[in-house]
């Protein structure tokens, strides 16, 4: 701005052109003076006139090669004013673009994304200057142009300065360009660099997580860890790979343009990679180790289910035989039932020692025999519990073996009183009579061999 500013200044001082055409035109009326006396003598007829004539003629010429040599000095002087003002004016676009060069071309560089950002919104300011700048080359261009067609003394040299400003405008734009290229691609690495390191700090927070050695304390706990881990795991695996994704294809990008730091960049993406590589190998270790503790607290929590069922059927395994025939036939019944439904408690029972053996042999030492004492209680209780049905069925068995004897009894003693009876009422034995006796006879041998324990308790076992 101060150097336009004196620019203006020195155009508007007056210069020698400028101061003779003043002094030429001041002689103008001195001159218009003399001629018009001069004509004066002349029309007088003096004896001087002759020697007038010749002194004004030669007044004239002279006065005329004074005015035509200040008009080629007029116009040599305005083609030297064009030109040199043309130098001027380019000399000043030169040495703007030379300042714009120097930064252009410095080799400083942003230390952090702040600075880079700060970086670039000064180049944009300096390159929309460098673009508004296209008018000041334009105008100069225009000005040539018009001087060389003018065929101006100077045109080639004209030309030549023209042709030397428009290339060092190409280059500075050249410049900004590459310039605005290293600023982007360092702002590019530093926003790169942010992105890595925050989801190096996700990957980390999350590798706390996954890193957790607590296992649950009983079943309910490892399986509210289990669920919580395995939301966890998910919604790590679906934002994690996205993010990672979306950072190698910035990695990528930056690497297959060529930028200037592409070692670094593919050593940042390279470590990244492996951080989310190795937590989800340390996800998958948790899974799995959650899931063993899942299934050794389940045999503990199933053990313990089915061992407190068992116990809680032995309690209700009543010990009433019955008062009658009817009762113990209905107690029969409902421990029939009762032994269909401890059915149901044998495929657990069976089920929990397959667990237990492929869980004795994935542990070893105090687990591998908690195990094995959980599996022992489970097995003794069930022992008990079918020697206890079994007893019961067979109590019931005889205890309806021995009201029917009882029956039996009931039934012989009276058919002996009405026998009694009968024979108390035969006073002499007629044929017909001797005949009933026979029968009667019969029928006692038979009732007899009926009535003996010994042939009962075969018939009943069998």
């Amino acid at each position: 701005m101060q150097r336009q500013l004196n620019f203006k200044v020195k155009r508007l001082k007056p210069n020698p052109r400028q101061t003779l055409q003043k002094e030429i035109q001041g002689h103008q009326p001195r001159y218009d003076d003399i001629f018009e006396r001069s004509q004066h003598a002349l029309r007088a007829d003096s004896p001087t006139a002759e020697p007038i004539r010749q002194r004004l003629a030669e007044f004239q010429a002279l006065w005329e090669q004074i005015r035509k040599e200040t008009e080629k000095r007029h116009a040599r002087l305005g083609e030297a004013r064009e030109a040199q003002q043309y130098y001027f004016d380019a000399a000043e676009a030169e040495a703007w673009m030379s300042e714009q060069e120097l930064y252009m071309m410095s080799e400083e560089k942003a230390k952090d994304e702040q600075s880079s950002v700060a970086m670039l919104k000064k180049h944009q300011i300096l390159e929309q200057a460098v673009e508004d700048y296209a008018d000041t080359v334009h105008q100069l261009s225009g000005t040539s142009r018009g001087l060389v067609a003018a065929e101006h003394p100077d045109s080639e040299r004209i030309g030549m300065r023209q042709s030397q400003v428009d290339k060092l405008y190409a280059g500075l734009k050249d410049l900004s360009e590459e310039r605005r290229g290293k600023l982007d691609e360092r702002f590019r690495l530093f926003q790169l660099n942010r992105e890595v390191d925050d989801l190096e700090q996700w990957i980390a927070e999350r590798e706390v997580v996954a890193g957790s050695h607590e296992l649950g304390q009983d079943y309910e706990h490892v399986t509210m860890l289990q669920e919580r881990f395995r939301e966890f795991a998910r919604d790590t695996g679906n934002i994690g790979q996205e993010r990672v994704d979306g950072v190698n294809r910035q990695a990528d990008e930056l690497i297959n343009t060529g930028h200037g730091d592409a070692a670094t960049i593919a050593e940042w993406k390279d470590g990244l990679n492996e951080a989310w590589a190795d937590l989800l190998e340390l996800i998958d270790t948790r899974t799995q180790i959650l899931a063993a503790s899942y299934e050794l607290h389940k045999f503990y929590h199933d053990a313990k289910e089915i061992l407190t069922r068992i116990l809680d059927k032995h309690k209700k395994l009543p010990e009433e035989l019955g008062r009658d025939q009817n009762t113990v036939e209905t107690l029969q019944r409902m421990h029939t039932t009762f032994e269909h439904d401890i059915q149901a408690l044998g495929t657990q029972v069976r089920q929990l020692q397959e667990d237990a053996v492929r869980l004795q042999s994935a542990y070893a030492g105090d687990k591998a025999d908690d195990i094995q004492k959980r599996e022992g209680e489970v097995l003794e209780a069930w022992k008990n519990l079918l020697e206890a049905a079994e007893g019961r069925r067979v109590k019931l068995f005889d205890t309806g073996d021995k009201f029917r004897f009882f029956s039996m009894v009931r039934d012989l003693m009276l058919w002996m009183e009405d026998v009694i009876r009968l024979i108390d009422a035969q006073e002499k034995p007629r044929t017909s009579q001797k005949t009933d006796l026979n029968r009667i006879w019969s029928n006692v041998v038979n009732n007899t061999s009926v009535f003996n324990p010994r042939v009962f308790v075969s018939s009943s076992e069998d």
